[in-house]
This record gives structure tokens, C-alpha cells and sequence, in this order.
């Protein structure tokens, strides 16, 4: 009977005397206005040993910042008569519009690729719905092209270089977040990695939205689309207008 209890609780055990996460960042709430030229987000916190187990020097930390979830639809051109038309299409279906892992080594370095897309560490191992492509070289070329987009846009990063811990214990790592930046609920999810393993993780919430002039016209848009669109072509043909009579009177 002894051995079965013990062989009952062997994984309560096991997972009792790994490591925990406490985590936190620098800002839960990021204000975009006119000026905005980006910003740093800083993600730092501690990993808590069981008793009597000491810190060890192959543990490392992955940081992933991700959200919020679109769908994005690209098409491809090809020359049919002399004339570009649409070839072919793919959706991309709840992928994020911003991601950002951040390490203090190249992630493919730190887990293999079965834990890299189980997780989805790494720009290259994201798990993303796609829909669309006849066949698996088709499909492989939507998906790169839709990555190469995001990087080039500043949407996609890898930074291997982000993150320290200092004395096995406490850790920090920093996320740039471009201006162009999509605005709503992100999350901050930190990974403890071990040989290769995910041992434990923590998650935050950052809200990033737009603040001032620039909330009053999305929130215009959004609410009321056609007073908007009104407002925006009378807005033109009234600087329009401004703008030919001052020409006029300089002539």
C-alpha cells in the first residue's frame, strides 16, 4: 500500500519541487498619442526555488509579448494574358498583430522545436490558422511571405540578447514596441526553461490604446462610420477650398 501512495503522489511530488515564476512589468497600460515614437516595456521578476533548492545556472527565462488576434488575407499575382490578376489567396486567422520574444540566447538554442511550436517560441515556430494554398510548397510560401510582412514592419521581432538574470534568481528583459503599434489586449507570457523543458510560466495583461485626439477619431470611426466619413470628405473640400483661394490671392 506504501508503494502505490508513493506512486500516486510520485507527480504532486515532482511538480511541487520545481520552480515558480513571479512575475510583473513596468507598464500595464501603454498611451499612444500624436507623438509617439515608441516605447520600451520592461518585464522583470524573480524565480522562487522550493526549500532548500538552490538556484541553478541552466535556467533560463523566454519572454513573449503577443496580441491582440486579427485576420489577415494576402493574395498573389500572376501574369494571365499579359494581365495581373489575383492567383491565389490565404487567410490567416486569429494570428497576432504584434509578437516579440525576447531571450538572452537565440531561442532555438534553448528548446527544441517540438517545445518551440507547442509554445510558440520563436517567429519561425508560430502555431498560426491558415486557410487557403492547393498544396504544401503553396502554403509554405503564403506563410513566409505573411512573416517577411510582419518583419518588415516592425510587427515581428526576436531580440536573443533582452533578457539577464542576476544570480539565478532575479530577471528582467526589455521589449521594444514600434510606433506603429496595433492597439488593444496584449499579454506578456514568461517561460522558465530547463534542459530544453518549459518548467513553469507566468502571464500579464498590457493594454495598449490611443489617448487625446487620436481616441476621439477611432472612437468616431468605430461608433459612427458614416457621420466620419462625412465629417472627413467635408474637412477636405473645406481645406481645398481654403487652400485654392489662398493660391488666388497670391496671384
Amino acid at each position: 500500500m506504501r508503494a502505490v501512495a508513493v506512486a500516486l503522489l510520485a507527480p504532486l511530488l515532482l511538480g511541487a519541487a520545481q520552480p515558480r515564476l513571479v512575475t510583473d512589468v513596468s507598464d500595464t497600460q501603454i498611451e499612444i498619442a500624436y507623438s509617439f515614437t515608441g516605447a520600451k516595456l520592461l518585464l522583470f521578476g524573480a524565480i522562487l526555488y522550493p526549500p532548500r533548492q538552490k538556484p541553478r545556472a541552466d535556467t533560463e527565462v523566454i519572454v513573449v509579448v503577443k496580441g491582440p488576434p486579427e485576420s489577415v488575407v494576402l493574395r498573389e499575382k500572376a501574369k494571365v494574358g499579359g494581365m495581373w490578376v489575383n492567383h491565389a489567396t490565404a487567410i490567416f486567422r486569429d494570428a497576432p498583430a504584434f509578437y516579440a520574444v525576447a531571450s538572452d540566447r537565440p531561442v532555438d538554442d534553448l528548446v527544441p522545436f517540438p517545445v518551440a511550436w507547442r509554445f510558440g517560441l520563436g517567429v519561425a515556430n508560430l502555431p498560426l490558422r491558415q486557410e487557403g494554398g492547393d498544396n504544401l510548397a503553396e502554403r509554405q510560401r503564403f506563410r513566409e511571405g505573411f512573416l517577411t510582412l510582419k518583419r518588415n514592419a516592425h510587427l515581428y521581432s526576436e531580440h536573443p540578447d533582452a533578457v539577464s538574470i542576476r544570480e539565478g534568481v532575479l530577471y528582467r528583459a526589455e521589449v521594444p514596441v514600434p510606433p506603429r503599434v496595433p492597439t488593444g489586449l496584449f499579454t506578456a507570457e514568461t517561460y522558465l526553461v530547463r534542459n530544453g523543458t518549459v518548467i513553469a510560466a507566468a502571464t500579464r495583461e498590457i493594454v495598449i490604446d490611443k489617448t487625446g485626439f487620436e481616441r476621439l477619431v477611432t472612437v468616431a470611426a468605430a461608433r459612427r462610420p458614416a457621420l466620419y466619413g462625412a465629417t472627413a470628405i467635408g474637412l477636405s473640400l473645406l481645406l481645398g477650398w481654403i487652400a485654392a483661394l489662398l493660391f488666388r490671392r497670391r496671384r
